[in-house]
């Protein structure tokens, strides 16, 4: 009996190899194109770093006018989960990322190079594990669980490398006669790669982040065929990668010690191996101490995070791209205006150690990108978050005029420096709801007044600015002006550098009045510019506001003299 009659007899139906070779040719693109994949499985939700993974691979496909294809690899039945391809599809779509060829749905596919979905490929992968057979560089191997976890058992007692290989590969050796009696009574099998590596050898292999790299030879005798008849992932990715011609396999230093087997694999079956490119994970700090950011433990991990903390994706992007590219961050404030993926990214910058997730500077990165926004859209994008995570901000811009014109304080695109008080559309409520007469004069409110505290001051303040300089019609020196002369009636410098030349001869300056002006009318001391927001108020609510002021500020008093009365009583 001959290799190729154990391997008819274990894949009678198989095609030859030529005829898949044939099917998927070599694609027509430019020179230097890159062909590269996304590959997740459809085991659980998208993780932030594979994000970052989809945003080098279309950098580097639209920079190169290749291709970025969509493969699906479920080969785990026992890990997918119900609608995962949907989840992938939806969660990375919901950040621009948008795939040449692959799956669009749990059914659906788009592209030449297919199947894009691993488990619909079974006869393929047949075909070259029948191929691997007839060469012999592939066999039928009958070991049990038994029989393997007391092979496992005595390499550790040994204190040898845990594996399948050389002496205890127990079926590398077996006759095809033994093989084809086997299969024929009915024994469970799987099919594993011969390996002719040996450890006590080393080669170099050049990775496009990494460099030149040292590697032992592969010889373990790895599974590519399971007993449930899908490959593993070592062969699948094999066979995938050469027939949709993928140039560039883009995937973390987890899959670095795989190169030898893989190396080794692609040669094997006579495949021209594509470019490969391990970059370094985005770590954690915790307890003083580097980790992966972690499924389990981290909220972070997760993309659908970002949506419900509302950090618009545009912001997550050019995060994740400023981690895979230092440089990235000099380019953006030399071309604000340029689309994220104009950026020209490179694999060699990428870093060799990896860099510290930090929310903060997400958060950092977030303000300036919403600031560059225009109105429009940050109101687009603050109603959509609100309709589907805070229905009571929803209810706030409901009101869609007043709401453009709150949003659109310190945005007039003529202004150079613009307001960079929102991060996320989580915090806009907090940002924007004194703005409203609806919430703000309907509860009681705490007003943090600063250097001027004398409740007498604060009210002769606010009463002799309304009764005598406020004038809606004043542009904004005019009004400032008016704010001085106020000042300087009731006793306060005038100008700051006054006050500072000789500060007995003031109670406090002008600086210190505004600041009255401001916390009375907004129950703040830091908001966007005060000028804009008296226009958008108007006279009539800001009345109302400084009126309540009042009010509170007496309430206060004689809720303060009833307290006395009490102890003294």
């Amino acid at each position: 009996m001959e290799r190729k009659d154990l391997a008819d007899l274990i894949f009678p139906d198989a095609k030859n190899t030529s005829y898949y070779e044939e099917k998927y040719p070599e694609r027509d693109l430019d020179e230097g194109a890159i062909v590269t994949r996304f590959a997740p499985s459809p085991t659980g939700f998208v993780h932030i770093g594979a994000l970052e993974q989809c945003i080098i691979e279309t950098a580097l496909t639209k920079q190169t006018n290749g291709k970025l294809l969509l493969r699906i690899e479920d080969t785990d039945q026992k890990r997918t989960i119900e609608n995962g391809i949907q989840g992938i599809v939806e969660s990375l779509k919901d950040f621009d990322i948008h795939f040449d060829e692959g799956m669009r749905s749990e059914t659906e596919s788009y592209g030449e190079y297919g199947p894009y979905i691993q488990s619909s490929r079974k006869e393929i992968y047949e075909a070259y594990a029948k191929y691997l057979i007839e060469i012999g560089r592939a066999y039928p191997c009958f070991a049990s669980e038994e029989e393997l976890d007391e092979m496992r058992k005595k390499q550790e007692e040994q204190k040898l490398k845990i594996g399948y290989y050389g002496n205890w590969a127990k079926y590398r050796t077996l006759p095809i006669e033994e093989a084809a009696k086997r299969i024929k009574n009915g024994e469970k099998y799987v099919i594993r790669f011969k390996s002719m590596g040996n450890e006590e050898k080393r080669f170099k292999f050049k990775d496009m982040v990494k460099g030149k790299v040292n590697f032992v030879e592969n010889d373990l005798d790895v599974v590519i065929i399971k007993g449930d008849g899908l490959p593993t992932y070592h062969f699948a990715h094999a066979v995938d990668d050469h027939l949709m011609r993928v140039t560039h396999v883009i995937r973390s230093n987890e899959w670095l010690p795989s190169v030898p087997l893989h190396l080794e694999l692609f040669n094997t079956l006579g495949f021209e191996p594509p470019k490969y490119c391990h970059y370094s994970p985005m770590l954690k700090e915790e307890d003083g101490r580097k980790r992966k950011i972690s499924k389990r433990k981290d909220p972070e991990a997760a993309v659908s995070y970002y949506h419900k903390a509302g950090i618009p994706v545009e912001a997550v992007r050019e995060y994740l791209m400023g981690v895979a590219n230092s440089n990235f961050e000099m380019w953006r404030s030399q071309n604000p205006d340029k689309d994220i993926y104009e950026f020209p990214f490179e694999l060699s910058r990428m870093s060799l150690t990896g860099a510290l997730f930090d929310l903060n500077k997400l958060n950092d990165i977030s303000k300036n990108v919403i600031s560059r926004f225009p109105t429009e859209k940050i109101y687009q994008y603050a109603y959509e978050w609100a309709e589907r995570y805070d229905d009571s901000l929803k209810e706030l811009l409901e009101d869609k005029d007043f709401s453009y014109r709150v949003l659109n304080i310190e945005r007039n695109p003529e202004i150079k420096k613009r307001r960079k008080d929102i991060g996320k559309w989580s915090d806009l409520k907090n940002e924007i709801e004194y703005m409203y007469d609806k919430r703000f004069l309907n509860k009681k409110v705490e007003y943090p007044y600063q250097v001027i505290s004398d409740k007498e001051d604060i009210e002769q303040i606010i009463k002799l600015y309304i009764q005598k300089y406020y004038n809606e019609e004043d542009d904004k020196t005019t009004w400032f002006n008016k704010i001085k002369e106020l000042a300087g009636e009731l006793g306060y410098a005038k100008e700051v550098k006054e006050f500072k030349a000789n500060p007995k001869a003031y109670k406090a300056h002008v600086g210190d009045v505004s600041t009255v002006l401001r916390v009375a009318l907004t129950g703040r001391t830091n908001t966007p510019d005060m000028y804009e927001i008296m226009k958008v108020l108007g006279k009539e609510s800001m009345a109302k506001r400084y009126a309540k002021a009042i009010v509170e500020n007496n309430l206060d008093e004689k809720q303060e003299e009833k307290k006395n009365d009490d102890l003294e009583r």
